[in-house]
């Protein structure tokens, strides 16, 4: 596990925009002290502080009259928590090289699980050298430390000199550190030293009940996480691929035609995973890594598993006319990854002699198309609810993710065999019907958007009750299917039935062809 902090992260921001992202490479110019200030208890105070007000004696947490007082000459910029946010995620998203699982440490730290992907860059020590070198270039002060823990890489970073920790050495390390490094809170770490037990070496000879019944069972979980005796996951910021696949590159690439070239050819790799599992990809992300740091991640998804080579490339290129517009290129991208973020099974189809199978296949083409050009909702299907009522009894969804499950037999049905319109209306519309043959006949004469029509035929009713369980309960209606003297046939219901005290109420529903 890999920890990584950013002591002065909100000021390597500003000194960043101020003198370039390589300005800790080519050294700091002469200027003031960089702080940032904001509201606090009543007052304005340091909310950060760099490297060089930390020489002169300024701390965060002071108040911002007492260090001018100081040093008059400071250069206070008032805080951004939104932008110091953004700015650990972008990191975080830098760091995704690495790792895909990445999570998010409090407001100035990462986590790397690291396990499986140290060979990939030299070891352990050879990883942890790339990282720092890297995030030093882009102008961070960062500290880093790996260990077995993530409880023991976070407490080697920030309070100790950081580095590998050998295994079995967790102990040794923990021993002459504060009880703060053990993460248990500053009203806890303060109990602690006014009863004398200020480094972690104090904790170890006293005894675990007593200790869990003064100052809560937390302390000893931090322990045991520091210690690797208890085990501590870390939640990964962003979903991690069922398959992956990366071309890292020795000249970085800036046209829209590389990028797709590069994105076939590393699809071709990802189609033989795909094939070993028996099954094809439904939605994939393109990740590119800009050489100077920024990531830029493409989704696209496909309404059928698709283990085509050609086909997900193809995903991509309308993708990216999409996207034309917000992706900047810069200086070029330096590494290429795509991921497979959900699989279905793969059925082999047996193409017809007649025709490609391309050309049958046309419809599911033209839907990933359209979708990935426009946007997953613009392109919509149908899909049966369990509801007796016509208007809930559809509800329109994304087609990508539908029309794949067309032929599952676990599909919901319609709750009847009784003709339905082939247009229905968005609302009903209320209508006057005359000579209504109660209390259960259909009208003779009826006006609806101010045309009268005389009724040829009429069946029905037919009785719909909605759910009982729902709050929105309405009464029930009875419906009817009504031709008029001209041909056009229509679909009206009467909502309630006829009382002393209430009159129905007719509604237009729909219109046969």
């Amino acid at each position: 596990m890999l920890a990584l902090v950013f002591p002065y992260l909100s000021t390597d921001r500003i000194a960043r925009r101020l003198w370039g992202a390589s300005w800790r490479s080519i050294g700091r110019p002469d200027h003031p002290p960089l702080l940032c200030s904001g509201r606090r208890d009543n007052g304005t105070r340091l909310t950060a502080v760099d490297e060089v007000a930390v020489g002169l004696g300024l701390r965060q947490g002071q108040a911002l009259a007492e260090a001018r007082a100081m040093h008059p000459a400071i250069d206070v910029v008032e805080e951004n928590p939104v932008a110091d946010k953004a700015l650990l995620e972008g990191i975080a998203d830098w760091c995704d090289r690495y790792t895909p699982l990445v999570a998010l440490d409090g407001g100035d730290g990462l986590f790397l699980d690291i396990t499986g992907c140290t060979h990939l860059f030299g070891g352990e020590q050879a990883l942890l050298d790339d990282i720092l070198l890297r995030l030093f270039r882009m102008g961070f002060k960062v500290q880093g430390a790996i260990s077995g823990s993530p409880g023991l890489s976070w407490a080697a970073c920030r309070f100790g000199t950081g580095g590998v920790i050998a295994e079995g050495a967790a102990k040794e390390t923990l021993e002459d550190m504060p009880v703060a490094c053990l993460r248990i809170g500053a009203e806890a770490a303060a109990a602690l030293n006014k009863l004398g037990l200020k480094r972690v070496r104090d904790l170890f000879s006293l005894p675990r009940a007593p200790l869990a019944q003064r100052f809560g069972s937390h302390i000893l979980l931090r322990l045991d996480q520091a210690l690797g005796h208890q085990e501590e996951p870390i939640s990964p910021r962003r979903p991690v691929g069922v398959l992956s696949v990366e071309r890292r590159l020795a000249e970085a690439v800036q046209a829209e035609e590389d990028i797709l070239e590069l994105t076939a050819r590393i699809a071709r790799s990802l189609c033989f995973g795909l094939e070993s599992r028996g099954a094809g990809g439904r939605f994939f992300e393109l990740v590119l890594f800009r050489v100077d740091g920024r990531v830029f991640r493409i989704a696209a998804g496909a309404s059928r598993p698709l283990r085509d080579a050609r086909k997900i490339a193809g995903l991509f290129t309308e993708r990216l006319k999409a996207v034309h517009d917000e992706l900047d290129a810069g200086f070029g991208f330096e590494l290429l990854r795509l991921n497979v973020l959900h699989h279905d099974p793969f059925e082999v189809l047996q193409g017809s002699i007649a025709s490609k199978q391309e050309d049958e296949a046309s419809l599911p083409d033209l839907i990933d198309r359209v979708s990935a050009r426009l946007g997953e909702g613009m392109v919509q299907s149908f899909r049966f609810r369990e509801s007796h009522v016509p208007e809930r009894a559809v509800v329109q969804v994304p087609a990508l993710s539908h029309i794949s499950d067309a032929g599952n037999d676990e599909a919901p049905v319609t709750m009847t065999r009784a003709e339905r319109p082939l247009r229905l209306l968005p609302r009903p519309e209320p209508m006057e019907a005359f000579a209504a043959i109660v209390p259960d006949g259909p009208p003779s004469r009826f006006r609806w958007r101010r045309v009268l029509h005389d009724v040829a035929r009429a069946e029905g009713p037919e009785r719909v009750s909605p759910e009982w369980w729902l709050d929105d309960v309405a009464e029930e209606r009875d419906y009817f299917r009504l031709e008029v003297a001209s041909g056009h046939r229509f679909w009206v219901y009467r909502q309630g039935r006829y009382r002393m005290d209430h009159r129905p109420t007719w509604h237009m529903h729909g219109i046969f062809a």
